[in-house]
């Protein structure tokens, strides 16, 4: 906070040890998951992965935005493809987990943004063996491009979407799934398939500033409330969702644009999930200074700067917090927390220790507007993992029930 005292206390000022070095991050914070086969290695094998990795510290390749990471990435991805897709005929089951390692493969070659041309053709190859692999599904996802009918101010004019529906006709509830600053439509396959055995259907966009497919204005705060009224309206036309059951689930960065339509489009939610997400300080000085220490694996810095559109860390540093703040955004129309503005129901759910997005933007929101259903997770990170799901859960069940 501007006098110091965050309530992550003493870790707001550690440094996780693992910046600038591979041999680190690998050994300390990623082969763990790796192992485990969870973020973001989820639905990969550390058999691919340890090759990689070996590789990558024995050559000394620290950057992650260099065609050197990334290219270290693409021959075993490739491999795992390629291997799926000669399975297809033979053994549909094991084409199936091979087109997911290859999906694994690619998504960490690409991490942790696309903003170099091989980190493109990775994604999109990603995207293009990932939808192969779940057209075997028996239940598929599949890619849907909308107009952007509410397109100005240099906004593109067509969104790409996928979605998951059960059988039958429905109509389903929703769940309008908004992806984050590292994960993207193709990563979600574990919870577009949580949302089937509850009978919901899944919609997931990709959030501005991240991937060539949202075509929304990066650097125009309002431009998500014309996406998701794009968005939104579609949801309405299409017969077999249920334009009466929506619940967004804004993930991680997408947290801070589940908030913001919880606000902006509430008449047409049952409710909003800000998920690890940021509203406020993430975006002030004070708290991107640090970041970089905590416990996101590489620094965050070229990302933001990125995503936001902004020349470089500098101007990201004075200008950021004024132009995108939910609660203290100088532009018409951009705090919509701040000016008080009703919500529909809105949880806000995270780690006590998240060192990427700070505890205070999710406690922030309890002094404005509509009360807001708050639960923070002792002793976790970013995004509250494992337990978070299961308030998560619930509480959407909840919803969707009512």
């Amino acid at each position: 906070m501007p006098n110091g005292n965050w309530i992550l206390g003493d870790l707001f000022l550690k440094d996780y040890g693992h910046e600038g070095s591979i041999k680190k991050l690998w050994e300390m914070r990623w082969m763990f998951p790796c192992k485990l086969g969870v973020y973001p290695f989820h639905d990969g094998k550390f058999e691919d992965f340890e090759p990689i990795f070996s590789h990558l510290i024995s050559k000394d390749i620290n950057d992650p935005f260099s065609d050197k990471y990334t290219s270290s990435f693409l021959p075993t991805a490739r491999s795992l493809a390629k291997q799926a897709q000669d399975l297809e005929s033979s053994d549909k089951e094991q084409a199936k987990k091979m087109y997911l390692r290859a999906n694994a493969v690619y998504r960490l070659s690409r991490f942790p943004y696309i903003d170099t041309e091989l980190k493109k053709t990775a994604f999109e190859e990603q995207k293009t063996a990932y939808l192969r692999g779940a057209a075997l599904w028996d239940v598929p996802v599949t890619e849907t491009i909308i107009a952007h009918k509410y397109a100005s101010n240099n906004d593109g004019d067509k969104i790409p979407l996928y979605i998951r529906k059960p059988p039958g006709k429905g109509p389903f509830p929703t769940v309008l799934l908004i992806t984050g600053l590292d994960g993207h439509r193709p990563d979600n396959t574990e919870r577009t398939t949580e949302h089937l055995s509850r009978g919901w259907a899944t919609v997931i966009c990709d959030i501005p500033g991240t991937t060539v497919d949202c075509p929304a204005n990066r650097r125009d705060p309002l431009s998500p409330d014309r996406l998701f009224s794009s968005i939104l309206d579609w949801i309405r036309d299409e017969q077999e969702l249920d334009e009466t059951k929506v619940v967004a689930w804004g993930l991680s960065a997408g947290g801070y644009y589940a908030i913001r339509l919880a606000h902006t489009h509430r008449e047409m939610l049952k409710g909003a999930i800000g998920h690890g997400a940021g509203t406020h300080h993430y975006i002030g000085r004070e708290w991107l200074e640090q970041v970089h220490r905590h416990e996101y694996p590489f620094g965050l810095e070229r990302a933001y700067v990125g995503k936001y559109g902004y020349a470089d860390w500098k101007e990201m540093l004075e200008r950021c917090q004024d132009e995108f703040s939910l609660v203290s955004g100088k532009g018409e129309g951009v705090a919509v927390v701040g000016d008080g503005m009703k919500s529909c129901r809105l949880l806000l759910i995270n780690g006590v220790l998240d060192g990427c997005m700070p505890m205070e933007d999710s406690v922030l929101l309890s002094e404005y507007g509509t009360p807001k259903e708050l639960r923070m997770v002792q002793g976790r990170a970013h995004m509250g993992y494992p337990e978070a799901n299961s308030f998560v859960y619930p509480w959407m069940e909840s919803i969707m029930n009512a």
